[in-house]
């Protein structure tokens, strides 16, 4: 009821889930029509890897990972869905306005714009989907809704691929970013907060309230740290495999597009769902499991992809890629659920906005930009191979997150909060 006493119509969670899975598609669309576009821009603009690697890594990261915190707060002390909106249309305006570069200096100003943006989307997000679904279901919606990850991924591979070799490069950006813009009034229009108590809007949690709580709980800094060097690979290979294809296998920009897409479609999809129906299934009977999942998908990613990487020729690289492409973000559903249930529910944008900063400082922030300085540094020796070795020598990473998510899995259970 309203304070007039009249019912308050409640948005269909299913219908909310698909709106927001919509505009995480969008965040992942605009971050990865870089990656597929990362050889024609490099050409025309005259870039080394490192410059390129700076744009996808930390031109977006710096801001995007900063800015989380306090965007969730005004999202935890307002609205979750205003901010979400407004958070979509600057980060679209800003991804159009990258196709309007002329040097390297102001698309990285225009990727920090992006970056900004996108950090006021994903933490309301999963506070809202905490909101909509009870405890039992809510692995799965986080899982579904992570689905606009490998949907964006293989979505902005392959339109950018199509765009770019249509027109140019620079259209595809524009493209994105005005289709960007026209969803975020009708977002806003359908997605709703729902009403909250009246002691949690009056005590509505700052920072300092969440962060002493997340400092007591080793389990949020083994989760945090071991997501973020999965994300380190995770972000680094998105950003930098279709100009491996490209150098390596001689791929032109449709068939790098047509081969990235399907597999980041393919296997991104079956592994974020799956991710999700098993951690609720397994996490009802022990709640390790929402971390004993993905350290096992971890551990298997890291010879998969080394030997996909390292294939002769593209027909044995596409079924053993297909693999790690799946298992590298099933991780998705059970770590976001096991973050939300560290903290009470009122602080849940706040704390999933804390673990963000430290996942994408570590993983957007370094990803793309170390195999970036890498590849330079071995161009020497190694000439076009050298950012396939680049790629691979960052697969060490995984076994830190493997090791980290089995060390948290041992208190997580004593860190619950329901």
């Amino acid at each position: 009821m309203n304070a007039s006493g009249a019912a308050i119509k409640r948005p269909n969670s299913g219908l909310v889930l698909a709106m927001l899975l919509l505009v995480y598609t969008f965040n992942f669309l605009d971050r990865q029509i870089l990656g597929i576009l990362a050889q024609p821009i490099i050409d025309d603009l005259q870039l080394t890897d490192s410059q390129f690697g700076m744009l996808a890594g930390v031109a977006f990261a710096l801001l995007y990972s900063i800015l989380g915190v306090p965007l969730a707060l005004l999202a935890d002390r307002t609205s979750r869905s205003t901010v979400i909106a407004a958070s979509l249309a600057i980060w679209s305006g800003f991804t159009a306005l990258c196709g309007t570069a002329t040097g390297f200096v102001q698309l990285f100003f225009y990727r920090l714009g992006v970056g900004v943006g996108e950090a006021g989307g994903v933490a309301p997000s999963y506070a809202l989907i905490a909101d909509y679904f009870p405890p039992e279901k809510r692995a799965r919606a986080l899982a579904i809704y992570s689905l606009g990850i490998p949907v964006g991924l293989a979505g902005g591979t392959l339109l950018g691929a199509y765009i770019a070799a249509a027109v140019d490069w620079r259209m595809a950006f524009l493209v994105m970013g005005v289709a960007g813009i026209l969803v975020a009034p009708v977002f806003k229009y359908i997605v709703r907060d729902l009403p909250r108590p009246a002691d949690e809007e009056r005590n509505a949690a700052p920072l300092g309230a969440v962060f002493p709580i997340l400092l007591r709980k080793r389990s949020f800094w083994l989760i945090s740290f071991g997501a973020g060097f999965s994300s380190l690979c995770g972000y680094g290979l998105a950003a930098w495999v279709p100009t491996v294809l490209i150098r390596s296998f001689g791929f032109d920009l449709v068939t790098t597009g047509q081969f990235m897409g399907s597999l980041l479609l393919i296997g991104g999809t079956i592994g974020v769902f799956s991710g999700g129906v098993l951690a609720d299934k397994l996490g009802k009977r022990d709640k390790s499991w929402y971390l004993r999942l993905p350290a096992i998908a971890w551990a298997i990613t890291i010879p998969t992809f080394a030997l996909g990487l390292l294939s002769p020729n593209p027909w044995i690289a596409w079924p053993l890629l297909l693999i790690p492409n799946g298992l590298n973000i099933l991780w998705l559903g059970p770590i976001t659920t096991a973050v939300q249930h560290l903290v009470p529910r009122h602080m849940r944008a706040t704390a999933s906005a804390s673990f963000l900063l430290i996942n994408n400082l570590i993983g957007l922030g370094l990803g793309p930009t170390l195999i970036g300085f890498i590849s330079t540094g071995l161009s020497a020796s190694y000439g076009t191979e050298s950012l396939r070795y680049a790629a691979v020598g960052c697969l060490g990473f995984y076994v830190i997150a493997t090791a980290l998510a089995l060390l948290a899995a041992r208190t997580l259970k004593r860190d619950w909060v329901d």
